[in-house]
């Protein structure tokens, strides 16, 4: 194929040729994950609760404790919301600044599969399996998101970095203490940082085997990596721990953090609760395509690699199946929590892969999946052409007028399968993926913002309230603080566990002063408000209700007016 050994260069190595795939690796990077950067606000569930708390970081200059609405927020640590206030510090727009972040950690991630697979095998190897990481569905996709779990993917593959560096190509204690620390950092992003360490166990069981290549060296300096993970985790743990001697409310926090949000909720799971086999059977097959596709290519070269006891094979296939396990055995489940696994499949794959390649059953494959998108959008917006009912409702509810981008996906797709045909179906796929990135990023996004953003109904409730003195929002949800140009109160955050006590407290405020009024859903008005006739402010089919008075007694004896927090935006 003499396209392929164009793009990948066979043989090639030297400073300009790892450059040149450097910068090739930079741009469809740049298309994949950062399309549309800057044009969308922060989108439920997960976006706005951290925007929300880094904006208040900034605004507060409280940096040791996230709060969220006035309430301290207990459920993650800091070092995600740092990264964010930092950047809205830097760029002083929050569109951009929620979203730095994870583009920044893909496109190290991808430079440090990149450089990891280049040092353990080749150029090519380095470059495939870089490339192929980038096309895995979930790994873009996630980057594009301004959740934890894509800068908890990037300090997941530091921590692999500097593991590998130093076990199999070693020793250089520098990259083993990083990699430790980047495992701490992992854990003051999201409790599960600690996933990178796990690598050290398949290492220490074939450590008098024949698995090769390895590099050990009987040293105290093994010893000085525990203490450069706890460096890292007490950058934010020990001040936090200090400061809850003395104040209760910390202690409280301190608590929920270390015990209820960690051990708690990964043994007792509360919500997205979901069986063993649901990463491997529901996640892992459609969300990791095309590397879960071109397992009939990479299968036997593992099993080929495992009789040649090829300790890199052995060591990234063990840690990621570690990792799934590790999920599986909690009860409560959601895709994103694999993600971290990903680059290191991506890494296992990429030997096998330069060879699969040049054969025409993988090309197939990606041409399948390029020419797929081409009809599935092409016979959407036939849909929408036909239905117009459904189209103008999609229009009225989102705000986006559906046959127009579907076309142009469809019309990107039928080209770069009709330049690049099934002989080069990589890169049909590539191209593919890049129109349609660059559709959702310009397009899409920007057209459903003020619905998805909750801003059409934060204008609509504010149109409404204009003669209301004091607004308290009960179950809020946090983009609503985020749209709100007036202060308003809630009741503490996230209280859904206690929903009919966060209604009384609403309930006793509302009752204690003329000029008040609740937003509230419908949950909160069965459980103190049914007497009260409210105002249905119902905009993209997100009803919620508006109430004056009419608070049910028994309520607003229960309740406590104090729970009240005045959140003032910016």
């Amino acid at each position: 194929m003499p396209w392929y050994e164009t793009i990948t260069r066979p043989g090639a190595s030297g400073a300009s040729e790892i450059r040149r795939d450097l910068w090739f690796l930079l741009c469809a990077a740049l298309v994949l994950m950062g399309a549309g950067l800057g044009l969308r606000d922060p989108w439920p569930a997960d976006e706005p609760r951290f925007a929300l708390v880094a904006r208040d970081m900034v605004r507060l200059h409280e940096w040791l404790i996230p709060q969220v609405g006035g309430d301290l927020y207990p459920d993650k640590p800091p070092l995600f919301f740092w990264l964010q206030a930092l950047c809205l510090e830097l760029v002083g727009s929050l569109r951009v600044a929620f979203l730095l972040p994870p583009l920044l950690a893909g496109l190290a991630s991808v430079f440090l599969v990149y450089d990891v697979a280049r040092r353990l095998w080749d150029r090519e190897t380095a470059f495939v399996a870089a490339g192929t990481l980038l096309l895995t569905f979930q790994f873009f996709w996630q980057f594009r998101q301004g959740q934890i779990d894509a800068v908890l993917c990037f300090w997941t593959t530091l921590g692999l970095y500097g593991l590998l560096r130093h076990l199999l190509e070693g020793p250089a204690w520098r990259w083993y203490y990083i990699g430790w620390a980047a495992a701490g950092l992992g854990v003051i992003t999201k409790g599960v940082g600690f996933l990178p360490l796990l690598l050290l166990i398949p290492y220490v069981l074939t450590r008098r085997s024949a698995w090769q290549p390895r590099t050990y060296v009987a040293s105290a300096n093994w010893y000085f990596g525990p203490l450069a993970f706890l460096a890292a985790v007490g950058v934010w743990l020990v001040p936090m721990l200090l400061a809850s001697l003395s104040r209760p409310d910390l202690a409280a926090y301190r608590d929920e953090i270390l015990f209820q949000q960690t051990v708690h909720r990964y043994a007792r799971a509360w919500h997205h609760q979901e069986p063993f086999w649901y990463f491997f059977v529901e996640v892992i097959p459609a969300l990791w395509l095309p590397l879960t596709a071109m397992l009939p290519w990479t299968v036997p070269y593992w099993r080929t690699a495992f009789k040649r006891r090829d300790l890199r094979i052995l060591l990234l296939l063990s840690w990621v199946l570690m990792v799934v396990l590790f999920f599986s055995a909690s009860p409560g489940k959601r895709g994103v929590y694999v993600i971290p696994a990903v680059p290191a499949f991506a890494l296992a794959s990429g030997p096998a892969l330069v060879q699969a390649l040049r054969r025409r059953g993988p090309q197939r494959v990606f041409f399948a999946f390029a020419a797929t998108t081409g009809v599935a959008a092409a016979a959407g917006a036939i849909f929408f052409l036909l239905k117009t009912t459904r189209r103008a409702e999609l229009l009225t509810t989102y705000g986006i007028d559906a046959p127009g981008p579907l076309l142009a996906v469809a019309i990107g797709a039928a080209i770069a399968c009709w330049v690049f045909r099934p002989r080069a179906g990589a890169l049909a796929y590539t191209a593919t993926l890049a129109v349609t990135m660059v559709v959702i990023g310009f397009w899409i996004n920007p057209a459903i913002n003020t619905s998805r953003s909750s801003e059409r109904l934060v204008a609509a409730v504010e149109a409404q309230t204009r003669q209301v003195q004091e607004l308290g929002l009960v179950a809020y949800r946090e983009g609503f603080l985020l749209q709100f140009k007036r202060p308003t109160v809630n009741f503490g955050h996230a209280r859904w566990r206690e929903a009919d006590v966060e209604a009384a407290d609403a309930a006793a405020w509302l009752a204690a002063r003329p000029g008040r009024a609740l937003l509230m859903d419908d949950d909160a008005w069965q459980f103190c408000f049914k007497d009260a006739v409210p105002t249905v402010i119902d905009v993209a089919n997100d009803r919620w209700l508006l109430v004056d008075h009419g608070a049910d007694p028994a309520c607003v004896a229960k309740g406590h007016v104090e729970a009240a927090r005045t959140y003032v935006p910016p």
